[in-house]
């Protein structure tokens, strides 16, 4: 099969409710599951939502109204693969393993993201708002420019207010505490980060033109308690 070209994977992933998030050229320490047989693959293509623009299409999906558990991840798996079989690609998703896929590094290799206090990467563009829901890995190269460099906007942040303004203090410089902010979020004073979406996450000034409309961020936020609730 020839060759498939940036714009025509582009395209495919906006009609599907996705966003080309860039892409790399894979080396053996990416952890990048190899092909049949065994060579790595030429291409990795990393697809996502960008702030809310996707949203609406995983909105009205089957998926989003069937009352099944999991319903993001089912519907990731269900377009990506789609887009895998019609470009003859594999498919990975950050919740494959063990082992586990490391999509934060994927990322840091096709994006110019970096790591945030909130756990979250930090785009240049997006800021805290988006996320990586699959990737396309390919035996033929694919034309993608390298990603432009850029500095991490939470090294000259002023104040960082994603620290300063956690109810709990559960954003730190040492690292982010994930079960004070589950506890938090679960009580009743943790209505506002419910209903809005978490308080650190929207008092970064990066990307607020992008911040997920209100039905996006409680979707994550019922998705973050529940999977807490698996994990204890």
């Amino acid at each position: 099969m020839a060759a498939v070209s940036r714009a025509t994977l582009e395209a495919a992933a906006r009609a599907a409710g996705l966003a080309c998030r860039g892409a790399f050229m894979p080396a053996p320490d990416d952890g990048v599951p190899c092909l049949p047989d065994g060579s790595l693959p030429a291409t990795v293509v990393l697809l996502g939502f960008t702030g809310s623009a996707q949203w609406p299409v995983f909105a009205a999906s089957a998926e989003a109204r069937d009352g099944a558990a999991h319903p993001l991840d089912r519907w990731s798996r269900r377009v990506i693969g789609e887009l895998a079989e019609r470009f003859a690609a594999g498919a990975e998703f950050p919740d494959e393993g063990p082992p586990w896929r490391p999509f934060q590094r994927w990322a840091r290799r096709a994006e110019p993201v970096h790591p945030s206090p909130t756990g979250v990467l930090i785009h240049p563009q997006w800021g805290l708002w988006h996320a990586y829901r699959g990737a396309l890995t390919f035996r033929e190269p694919v034309d993608w420019p390298r990603p432009a460099s850029a500095p991490s906007a939470c090294v000259s942040c002023a104040g960082h207010p994603c620290e300063s303004t956690c109810p709990v203090g559960a954003i730190r410089p040492d690292g982010y505490d994930a079960a004070a902010c589950a506890a938090h979020v679960a009580s009743p004073a943790g209505l506002d980060c419910r209903e809005g979406g978490c308080l650190a996450r929207r008092a970064c000034p990066e990307g607020q033109a992008h911040r997920y409309v209100g039905e996006q961020a409680q979707f994550h936020m019922r998705a973050f308690l529940a999977a807490r609730q698996r994990s204890d």
